[in-house]
């Protein structure tokens, strides 16, 4: 089983336009809600590749009964904390006329000390059955900022192999402990170091700053693929040029492809393609967290990793 872990899902809703014209009226052409952010994100790739995931994260109110109910019909498994706040609600925006997508985010609630006790619990009883674990975003406000740090001991401890998936104090903290995988992108590095990540010395120089002893740090670029480091290696992923729709949870598809690839027992330079290929083939949809299999497989034959001297 493969733990994903995100606390501030949401009710994803995907609106595809022929033109956005601002201060105007817009109609769509297509619109679908589903069950987003992090661990839906996550879970739904790994499904997709065979994988066995379980999803785990906050939800209340009918947005959160209608997220556990899409992802039942996904045939992702899940196992949630119920609160009574409602879960959020984000949009993207799909411009065809300029291939944009614009995502419009609605934050997320305050969770009680009772739900993160109650968090705390489920994820004790979870960690021994769990091989994989898959730790991702920002938390929600007034959270334990060391909620993470805390499970990254516990994670080697119980031979599990975890991948965190965050920025700023969060990761901080984190950085205390040894042999996890960070994961994040340019944008969240550079806030997190409070740096200009202008090029890919740079890039690969701070990578190396967040790098936990004994395990790699990942840095997504987009379109342009990812810098990677651990121990005394760097990697350069180059991603495939595709016809992208939306970029919108192609991060998390790299996290659920690199996650797979190290559970299949390939090595690091192998799984960041495949981390890769996910997530390119993501953007390839109008939808968060979702590829198609033969556009994956495809891909995976294209992206180039190389040593970086």
């Amino acid at each position: 089983m493969i733990l994903c872990l995100g606390t501030t899902p949401t009710v994803q809703r995907s609106m595809t336009f022929d033109r956005v014209a601002i201060d105007d009226v817009n109609r769509a052409i297509e619109v679908k809600d589903y069950a987003s952010g992090k661990s839906p994100n996550v879970a739904r790739i790994l499904r997709t590749l065979g994988a066995d995931p379980l999803a785990v994260g906050f939800a209340g109110g009918d947005r959160g009964r209608f997220l556990l109910d899409d992802m039942a019909k996904a045939g992702i498994r899940h196992d949630f904390v119920m609160i009574p706040e409602p879960t959020r609600l984000c949009t993207t925006v799909i411009d065809q006329s300029n291939s944009t997508a614009t995502e419009l985010v609605e934050e997320h609630a305050v969770v009680s000390s009772s739900a993160w006790a109650e968090m705390d619990r489920k994820l004790l009883a979870l960690a021994p059955r769990s091989k994989l674990w898959i730790f991702s975003g920002s938390l929600p406000p007034g959270a334990p900022q060391d909620f993470y740090a805390r499970y990254v001991p516990l994670a080697r401890a119980n031979g599990a192999r975890l991948i965190l998936d965050t920025r700023g104090q969060p990761l901080k903290l984190s950085l205390i402990h040894d042999h996890f995988i960070v994961k994040l992108n340019r944008d969240e590095l550079a806030a997190t170091l409070d740096l200009a990540l202008d090029s890919e010395t740079a890039i690969t120089q701070a990578a190396r700053r967040v790098c936990p002893a004994g395990g790699a740090a990942i840095v997504t670029l987009g379109a342009g693929g990812a810098l990677a480091c651990a121990g005394n290696r760097a990697w350069r992923v180059t991603a495939p040029k595709v016809r992208a729709i939306s970029p919108i949870g192609s991060g998390d598809a790299f996290a659920a492809g690199l996650g797979w690839g190290l559970l299949q027992e390939m090595s690091m330079p192998e799984a960041l393609g495949v981390g890769c290929a996910c997530g390119s083939a993501n953007a390839m949809t109008a939808l968060a967290g979702h590829m198609s299999p033969s556009d994956f497989e495809a891909l995976r034959r294209k992206v180039d990793v190389t040593d970086i001297p």
